[in-house]
């Protein structure tokens, strides 16, 4: 699966997330990207590309020059570490201020940019601006963006959602976010660090304040973060093809960058048509020749992974039907599997440890659903890969009657498994044992299938 990793090691900004998305085009998409972005304010704006170095690093710093000059900066007015325009006090912005969030959505229609870009990058602003009517206590529509509504924040967050069409990724990870301790110097006056609209964006996404005295993480960076990253997670095996570097300005004792890492989501090597050997088909054993008996020659063969999630708590204060009935409503839920484990806990008291498998997109819904169905406080979620065989179910015809078969097959392996009910309803009805049944099912599979 084609996966951009988006690394917030240094939080995320607007322009410093641009800078690294933009490493990672060809020459000629770069050209094309400045100059689409150049052409969405001609004669207002100016975007550019500039090289930048921090602690020996080179990447690209991105640059929005307006009117001719880029906005004058003194201390006061740099709030974050990558003078992301978000918390400055003192915006170019043509005549006004402010902008309310109906007209920003309007300017954002007319831009030159296709319809997919536009409903991205609406919805990035949306995002920012219900935080902030949360913040001020106030309906979304008497929004202001008197920090964000600037073309310059305008301009990170629309090539931020160009660039991702560009490179069209299967999906979107991200590290957890490092978002600086101490305070932000804002309109409001003194924050703390993260603002109070940064912290209710980053809810329910893994953050921490680490040691550097600073805003790290900005409102804009986080709502691009919010839309488009699907899961934060430490850093699964990517096969890396392009790697980008967003850099900030201030200096700190780390790099001031976002990394990405755009690449494809498998652990182990793809070799091109080899196929497995003859001795894994049914009824042709033979010995293995030498390269068969490599060890890691099977492994070669498998080239694709799937990411999942795995989610587990512990359970010591619930009975047993409770413990069933939220495991029912799971795998009805449409749960990968989901299954208990006897376990003992805290002063040998017997309980149930709850595992729940689920594609990486579904996270957020079954951790809900396990929290309100069960008596758990917290959920330990881990990322882990899984192979799969196809499966599709035939009905095959028998002295029993019509039994319903799964067969599973890929890598030139071939499984059967006749269908319980059937087999069970056939064998009730026809007054003979289960297993006579299911033998007979199997038999006919092996020599039709």
């Amino acid at each position: 699966m084609r996966t951009l990793f988006i690394e917030c090691n240094m939080g995320a900004s607007g322009d410093m997330l641009m800078g690294a998305l933009y490493e990672l085009l060809s020459d000629s998409q770069k050209e094309s990207f400045l100059k689409t972005m150049n052409n969405l304010f001609p004669n207002q704006i100016l975007l550019q590309a500039s090289p930048a170095e921090k602690c020996g690093i080179w990447g690209t710093k991105m640059n929005v020059v307006i009117l001719g000059q880029e906005e004058p900066l003194t201390e006061d007015m740099i709030s974050n570490h990558s003078l992301e325009h978000t918390h400055r006090e003192d915006h170019v912005n043509f005549g006004h201020l402010h902008i309310s969030y109906p007209e920003m959505l309007t300017r954002i229609d007319k831009l030159l940019i296709s319809n997919t870009v536009k409903e991205h990058a609406k919805a990035v602003y949306t995002i920012i601006g219900n935080a902030e009517s949360l913040a001020h206590n106030t309906d979304i529509s008497q929004i202001h963006f008197h920090e964000v509504g600037t073309l310059d924040a305008l301009i990170d967050v629309a090539g931020c959602c160009l660039l991702i069409e560009l490179l069209h990724p299967e999906q979107i990870i991200g590290s957890p976010v490092h978002v600086g301790t101490g305070s932000v110097r804002c309109a409001h006056g003194i924050l703390p660090v993260p603002a109070p609209a940064t912290a209710e964006i980053l809810k329910d996404i893994p953050i921490y304040a680490g040691s550097i005295e600073g805003e790290l993480c900005t409102p804009t960076g986080a709502a691009l973060l919010k839309h488009f990253v699907s899961q934060f997670i430490p850093m699964p095996p990517i096969s890396v093809e392009r790697t980008g570097y967003g850099m900030g300005t201030k200096d700190f004792p780390s790099a001031n960058c976002v990394r990405v890492f755009l690449g494809t989501l498998s652990a182990l090597p793809v070799l091109a048509n080899r196929q497995l050997p003859d001795f894994f088909s049914p009824g042709a054993p033979r010995f293995p020749s030498q390269e068969e008996t490599r060890p890691d020659f099977y492994t070669e063969q498998f080239h694709s992974l799937d990411q999942i999630l795995e989610l587990s708590c512990n359970l010591d204060d619930m009975t047993p039907e409770a413990v069933s009935y939220a495991v029912t409503l799971l795998r009805e839920a449409g749960a990968l599997e989901v299954y208990t484990t006897p376990v003992y806990m805290k002063k040998n008291r017997p309980g149930t440890l709850l595992t729940v498998l689920c594609n990486i997109q579904e996270e957020s819904r079954f951790s809900r659903l396990i929290l309100t169905h069960t008596a758990t406080r917290g959920i330990r979620i881990h990322p882990c890969y899984r192979r799969t065989l196809d499966a599709q179910f035939r009905k095959i015809s028998t002295v029993y009657g019509e039994i319903t078969v799964k067969i599973s097959t890929g890598y030139g392996i071939s499984k059967f498994k006749p269908e319980y009910d059937d087999v069970a309803a056939a064998a009730r009805q026809c007054k003979v044992p289960f297993q006579t049944v299911y033998e007979t099912a199997l038999e006919i599979c092996r020599k039709k299938l």
